[in-house]
């Protein structure tokens, strides 16, 4: 199994940023969320983070919206979760789960945990679980040898990015903006600064997202991050192709401009 720390210590070693795809599963379709997972790992993809469907998706801007409505509509459940990590995690790529806590806590954090490491999953992506409620989860996770990743933010204080992270174990995810996610005309200025802030805390790999829509922007981020991460604009290819053959190939394109971008 390829782990996040592996994944970091080969991209550090060629000298380039690793690449992280995002994609909720059942999107574009349950089985159609596998083959484009593949097509951005076969196209550059270092890691890639699948996302559950939930409801209520506070972080997330209109076009994943709109992916995770479509996976709800496909009847995409928690074992329709691990089934799609199961599949990504045999071509290689880091895969980790990007969730909102309360799946989580009624699934049973424990038993998330235990099912995500059987599925060959390497950690998960919490946006919304706060440091100071989060023991809980560590300790599952922990026990399950999986990563956990939490966010920081530009508006974060010193004080508040060490409390953060201090809970991470796989990388630091650092928000490039204030917002939802998506695609954007340039990258928050803030984000160098965030992530130059957040590396005077912890020797973890620093991640940025939210924003990244192109090759050019993937080669600005990994100018200074550890890994760019790029959710958005694959998604965006896949809603606008006329089938997921033709999404898939448009989804490979973009990775591979990406891939090339974070080359040093």
């Amino acid at each position: 199994m390829t782990t996040l720390q592996t994944v970091f210590a080969k991209a550090k070693a060629d000298n380039r940023a690793a690449l992280v795809g995002y994609l909720p599963a059942g999107f574009p379709s349950k089985g159609g969320d596998v083959a484009a997972a593949a097509a951005l790992v076969e196209a550059g993809c270092d890691v890639i983070e699948i996302g559950l469907p939930y409801s209520d998706p506070l972080m997330d801007g209109p076009t994943i919206q709109d992916a995770v409505h479509r996976s709800l509509l496909n009847g995409t459940r928690i074992a329709d979760v691990m089934r799609t990590v199961e599949g990504v995690a045999a071509t290689g790529a880091a895969t980790l789960v990007m969730t909102y806590w309360n799946p989580v806590d009624r699934y049973g954090a424990e038993r998330f945990a235990r099912d995500l490491a059987n599925a060959g999953g390497v950690g998960t992506i919490t946006p919304d679980l706060t440091p100071e409620e989060s023991e809980p989860w560590r300790a599952a996770s922990a026990a399950a040898g999986i990563d956990t990743v939490f966010l920081v933010a530009p508006s974060s204080t010193e004080e508040r990015i060490k409390a953060v992270v201090d809970c991470c174990t796989g990388f630091v995810y650092a928000a490039s903006l204030m917002g939802v996610t998506g695609a954007r005309e340039t990258v928050n200025v803030a984000a160098e600064g965030l992530v130059k802030r957040t590396r005077a805390h912890t020797d973890l790999p620093v991640c940025v997202g939210l924003g990244v829509g192109t090759g050019a922007q993937a080669a600005e981020v990994a100018g200074y991050a550890d890994g760019v991460i790029v959710g958005s604009a694959f998604i965006r290819r896949l809603l606008d192709a006329p089938d997921e053959a033709a999404g898939r190939e448009s989804c490979a394109a973009l990775a591979r401009d990406m891939a090339t971008g974070v080359r040093r």
